[in-house]
């Protein structure tokens, strides 16, 4: 069963909303209404056609833009046309009560607490390139107060394979300004703004975190330390996407507490016994392995017996095993422990000393680690965004993708920046990564920019909130594995004047035309399928003649989605996920060939998604929820020998897996322990629908 939106392709966009105020977009202030009683909401046309309907509300709900060329979507309803929408009111800045509808998963992960000092934070994000754009997506989703875009620059064609937001139409057009309504339409509460011209660093003032995506040392240096010696502090984060590889830097004050390390419940044993020593040693039950650290204060309640336990006073645990640990406490005239009893850990808040970023770039410290066969790499890389810097305010321009000579004037100001190194020096420096990483300088590439607005979003969480141990201080992380094998032609590498150029000048063109042809899989389009759908459709996957994109998911769209699934609206409500998530999918790619169903993907609906279906994929993406669900699509996976690309998230966890034919393990090959709670999201019933 599917719909068929062949002959109206708007199925799911709004129709044009009654008219109140004109949104006016003032380049140091916020978006405003013209008509005080009234404000406008603004509509998803404004993502088919230009930011230049930012200045006016009379537009007409098209699907596609004049000139460019339309998206082909494929299903098989000839449902309803246009839907009324209701106007909503932005935010006004005042204490609101939580909407637990719409931020239900949020409130389960963050508490209440943390949700409401989200909503009171003023954000700035500095630089609306590719990794700008997710960033301030990601914010206005969670729910803050305040978002406000700044860039000086223009849209350029480059930016269209990073950035979600921009059209051909906006190619001249002030990045932020032509960002601004589009992204005002992922929540209405948050009061989003607009910088236009050069930023000072008083005016920082106005915000609880700063995020610069595009700022030379130079600037980060001044700026950060107005921040760290602001009171109350300012968080700073910089952030910067070079093709594959990709730096975070945050800086949140010379005393930063974390009121909650990790956001787990406190860790519980029941005990079986206590011994009358010094130190008492206390066992718990053998059936689940106690997950106390020495170090960490335990509270005992319901203790029978030795009673004096029950006080209340935190403990301090010593020798931790896994069913027994001891305590700081001389327990031999206290009473004999009888039975029963808990022991609760005491989460402590911990305060952390950052480093301002002049002193953390010559004394970064110990770098995190995301790859422990890549121990050698970051402090490399450390020295490669230096190198950048230098290699730009030299030469006024980025090095040029292919370019021999380039490459090795990068490496020379690394050697040299190593060379004046007195702690921390590098014995050896890795030319071929430094060639990679000076071909690939100026590219913003999606996935890159989609996967560190994730980072820096949950950054700036962590800052306005206190939740959740933040990064200390410096995180480099690259993907030069996901380079084509064979050695590229520089040739190949060269722009054609295409929204994928800074792909090209990456992959090079051989590749772009690959992902162009190829026949794509998507099984679910919840909070995954959204960002899959719009990763593939900002890379060019399936947007040639032979190229096809198919999605399949029966599930409809729910007013808790909105906060996490971003290509649906308020007014979509009650549609049908796949045939939306498609829709807006061709929107920020009119080229895309994307087929849209609502089907599960089960032995009952083998006729539909049959052999010859199977047999012309070229890759299957999994955006499910439950484990019966991705053992299916793994075992018709393995059958027909077809690649597959799982993840799954759990409140602020996730997993990824890939599994290639004849090169790994494929997905139901080993199992995971059982889970101790349900994911969240399959508790009522989402995406694991699609598949028995």
């Amino acid at each position: 069963m599917g719909l068929d939106l062949n002959s109206s392709a708007h199925y799911m966009l709004p129709s044009k909303r009654a008219a109140g105020g004109e949104v006016v977009i003032e380049e140091d202030g916020p978006i405003c209404s013209a008509t005080e009683s009234l404000t406008k909401k603004p509509r998803l046309d404004s993502v088919a056609s230009s930011a230049a309907t930012a200045a006016s509300s009379a537009n007409t709900g098209n699907a596609k833009s004049t000139g460019n060329p339309t998206a082909t979507i494929i299903t098989n309803n000839h449902g309803s046309g246009n839907v009324e929408s209701p106007i909503m009111t932005l935010g006004n800045g005042k204490s609101q009560d939580i909407d637990e509808d719409l931020h239900s998963r949020q409130l389960a992960v963050y508490g209440r607490e943390t949700m409401r000092r989200l909503f009171a934070s003023n954000i700035l994000v500095s630089g609306m390139q590719g990794l700008g754009a997710e960033i301030a997506k990601n914010l206005i989703l969670a729910g803050v107060k305040s978002v406000t875009l700044h860039d000086e620059g223009v849209v350029e064609l480059w930016d269209l394979s990073s950035n979600f937001v921009f059209t051909e139409d906006d190619v001249g057009k002030n990045r932020a300004l032509a960002s601004v309504q589009k992204l005002q339409e992922l929540n209405n509460s948050v009061v989003i703004s607009t910088l236009t011209t050069e930023l000072t660093k008083e005016r920082l003032s106005d915000f609880q975190a700063v995020v610069f995506t595009d700022l030379s040392l130079e600037k980060a240096i001044e700026f950060d330390e107005y921040c760290h010696n602001h009171q109350p502090p300012i968080a700073f984060i910089k952030s910067e996407v070079r093709g594959l590889f990709g730096s975070v830097f945050c800086d949140f004050g010379p005393e930063f507490m974390v009121l909650d390390v990790d956001g787990e419940d406190p860790h519980t044993g029941i005990i079986a016994s206590i011994s009358n020593d010094n130190p008492a040693l206390v066992a718990c039950v053998d059936d689940e392995r106690l997950e106390f650290q020495d170090g960490d204060l335990v509270v005992f309640s319901e203790v029978q017996g030795m009673t004096e336990l029950n006080d209340g006073k935190p403990r301090k645990v010593t020798n931790a095993r896994p069913y027994a640990f001891q305590i700081e406490e001389d327990t031999t005239k206290y009473g004999s422990y009888v039975k029963a009893g808990i022991v609760t850990q005491v989460k402590q808040p911990k305060v952390l000393k950052f480093k301002p970023f002049r002193d953390a770039l010559k004394d970064p410290g110990d770098f995190l680690l995301s790859d422990f066969s890549k121990f050698d790499r970051p402090p490399l890389l450390h020295l490669a965004f230096q190198a950048l810097e230098k290699f730009i305010s030299e030469l006024g321009r980025f090095p040029v993708a292919g370019s021999e000579e380039d490459a090795q004037k990068l490496i020379s100001l690394v050697a040299s920046i190593n060379g004046g190194l007195s702690d921390g020096r590098l014995e050896e420096i890795n030319q071929k990564i430094l060639r990679h990483f000076a071909f690939g300088a100026r590219a913003v590439l999606n996935p890159m920019a989609a996967m560190f607005g994730g980072i820096v979003g949950q950054e700036v969480v962590k800052a306005c909130s206190g939740k959740f141990h933040p990064l200390f201080q410096f995180f480099y992380f690259d993907s030069v594995e996901s380079l084509p094998t064979e050695p590229l032609d520089p040739n190949d590498l060269k722009p054609l004047n295409s929204r994928y150029d800074a792909q090209i000048s990456v992959f090079g063109s051989k590749l772009q035309k690959k992902l162009e042809d190829a026949n794509v899989f998507v099984v679910g389009s919840g909070a995954l399928g959204c960002e899959f759908l719009k990763n593939l459709a900002l890379m060019g996957v399936s947007c040639r003649e032979k190229g096809r994109l198919t999605i399949t998911d029966d599930d409809v769209i729910e007013k808790s989605n909105l906060s996490r699934q971003f290509l649906f609206r308020d007014w979509n409500i009650g549609q049908a996920k796949s045939i939306v998530a498609a829709s807006a999918a061709a929107l920020i790619n009119p080229h895309l060939n994307i087929e849209a169903l609502q089907n599960r993907a089960s032995p009952e609906t083998e006729s539909v998604f049959n052999d010859t279906f199977w047999e012309n994929l070229s890759v299957v993406i999994n955006a499910l929820d439950n484990v019966n669900a991705r053992l299916y699509i793994d075992s018709r996976c393995l059958y027909f020998q077809k690649p597959l690309l799982e993840s799954g998230t759990l409140g602020a966890k996730c997993n990824t897996q890939m599994v290639i034919p004849h090169l790994t393990e494929n997905y139901g090959a080993s199992r995971d322990p059982p889970e101790k709670q349900a994911p969240m999201c399959t508790v009522h019933s989402f995406p694991h629908n699609i598949t028995a």
